[in-house]
């Protein structure tokens, strides 16, 4: 009996970008089982038979499945479910929610969310006197965007004990009024006096905070991940059990790495944990732990990010302060040499230049001692590069791993950052082309719950280096490190792909996982400024549907 060779499902009448250099373009792919099987045009529908299904592309463009290389979906799930501020930029609507929240829910002990964005209040910083108005008698504990820093108000603080007399711990800074009081902004590693106090959040709440987050992730053609802390980290639970409950549940549909948190507080002597961890986390390719995150610096807003010089005041004079390394640079390549040679990749956060060039210094030490290893480091942020730095990502074989969308002029640059960079380091950052020209590979993510988990809208400000729907007249930033749409396309598939190693993944060829997404159009057809208006129709995992919009 002949076995049979027609396709389970076949995809036509559509252009089909494979981001592989090879063969960049075709009209039809077929998937047998969770591959790839042609690539091709006419001759592909030999493959069609009797049981195969169909989806006529309709000239809409078929791309590999969208990879995020640096996220945090757990966290992004609990923020939806609780006091969500993460889509304003109001101070009035913040306080708003968090009372119609608290109202909402007068039987919760805490009032918990976040996704506030610093450019709403004066400096980044608001008060606790803001929420004591509208929640005087519960604790209040909310981190902004970029979970840098939390917004608490006096019974959190009473809570937590901290007073005029509490000093700054290593890794962070209580915000303070003239008379050294607190004033309810907790910076960096202060979050934690107060954010290890909160209720702990159930592992079916935070199962279901997972995939919530999925949900909206294959929706945006989102197929495969590297979730970048896997571990306990301020007051963000490890999501590692919610990531096994799934897969135990069979609700895991995307493919996941994770970076499993370096805790800066300790040194060598978690190596042997790491490990152990490593082995026990692993759930063959739906889930591996192949990576360890090291959080290197902080943020440019709360001028804690590393730095090779000074912060500027307010007056535009040089301060004091050039940010903090968070892990000794000399320990840090002794880390970096024995994670490399335990087989671990590492996900650096580096932010500036001080931490871009002590990343990659501890790479090169890893290099020297074990060889160029198929580790694969990267370093994710990427906001200041020193210019001697960017030549040495390909030299080294660290990846870029950019998250584009910060790389335009919105309020949190230009009143929170340009004023207090010199020109010079201001003038450095999210270098993007200068990456690409200079021989680096890139990837891409989105930081969510940070900003957008969206890649289009990532891929948007790319191309562009403006905001989608940016005001009229906005200029572009630092555009000479704008990168063509093919390049940026590529960044979140192929480029995330090969972080991941998933090299099965990232482009459309023969032998290749069927992870895929239909998008409504050809962004390649239309103006570079449209490419966000572009939505994802529907999105596969292994070639099985996990995404279809009502009018696909």
């Amino acid at each position: 009996m002949m076995a049979d060779t027609t396709a389970d499902l076949v995809f036509t009448g559509g252009p089909v970008h494979t981001v592989d250099p090879a063969r960049s373009r075709a009209t039809a792919v077929a998937v047998r089982g969770e591959r790839v099987i042609a690539v091709g045009r006419e001759e592909v529908h030999d493959l069609i038979g009797p049981g195969t299904e169909v989806v006529d592309l309709a000239g809409r463009l078929l791309l590999p499945g969208f990879q995020d290389a640096h996220i945090h979906p757990l966290g992004a799930g609990i923020e939806l479910g609780q006091c969500h501020l993460g889509d304003s930029t109001d101070a009035r609507e913040y306080l708003r929610r968090v009372a119609a929240y608290a109202d909402q829910h007068r039987d919760l002990g805490w009032i918990t969310g976040g996704g506030w964005s610093l450019e709403a209040f004066p400096g980044g910083t608001p008060t606790a006197a803001m929420l004591d108005t509208i929640v005087p008698d519960r604790p209040v504990y909310l981190p902004n965007r970029d979970h840098h820093g939390a917004w608490v108000n006096t019974r959190a603080l009473q809570l937590a004990g901290i007073d005029a007399a509490t000093p700054d711990p290593g890794d962070g800074r209580i915000e303070r009024d003239e008379q050294g009081n607190p004033t309810g902004m907790l910076q960096e590693g202060a979050a934690s006096l107060v954010g290890t106090l909160l209720p702990e959040v159930t592992l079916a709440e935070q199962t279901a905070a997972l995939l919530r987050a999925q949900s909206v992730l294959h929706a945006l053609g989102v197929t495969a991940w590297q979730d970048a802390i896997m571990g306990s980290y301020a007051n963000m639970a490890d999501p590692t059990p919610a990531y096994h409950a799934a897969l135990d549940d069979g609700l895991l549909t995307a493919r996941v790495v994770g970076a499993l948190w370096w805790d800066r507080a300790r040194g060598a002597e978690q190596i042997p944990e790491l490990l152990a961890r490593r082995e026990a986390t692993e759930r063959g390719r739906a889930l591996r732990a192949t990576t360890v995150k090291i959080m290197q610096d902080g943020v440019a807003e709360n001028h804690t990010a590393a730095m090779l010089g000074p912060y500027l005041t307010g007056c535009g004079c040089a301060s004091d302060n050039s940010g903090i390394s968070f892990v000794d640079p000399q320990e840090l390549k002794k880390y970096v040499t024995a994670l490399d040679a335990h087989g671990f990749q590492v996900h650096f956060h580096a932010l500036g230049d001080r931490a871009v060039r002590e990343a990659l210094d501890a790479v090169e030490a890893a290099r020297t001692a074990n060889g160029h290893r198929d580790t694969r480091p990267h370093l994710a942020h990427l906001q200041v590069v020193h210019p001697d730095d960017i030549p040495r990502f390909r030299t080294l074989g660290a990846t870029a791993n950019i998250q584009p969308l910060w790389a335009a002029h919105e309020p949190q640059m230009d009143e929170l950052t340009l004023p207090f960079l010199s020109p010079e380091r201001g003038g450095w950052q999210y270098p993007f082309g200068g990456l690409l020209r200079a021989g680096a590979t890139l990837a891409a993510g989105s930081d969510w719950p940070v900003s957008s988990p969206d890649p289009l809208e990532g891929i948007h400000v790319a191309v562009n280096r403006r905001l989608p729907h940016a005001p009229e007249g906005t200029a572009p930033f630092l555009p000479e490190q704008r990168i063509g749409l093919e390049a940026a396309i590529a960044a979140y598939t192929a480029g995330s792909a090969y972080v991941n190693h998933a090299d099965d993944t990232g482009t459309i060829a023969p032998g290749q996982l069927a992870d895929l997404v239909v998008l409504d159009r050809d962004p390649f057809d239309g103006p570079v400024e449209e490419i966000a208006d572009c939505q994802v129709l529907q999105t596969f995992v292994g070639g099985e549907r996990v995404y279809a919009a009502d009018d696909a």
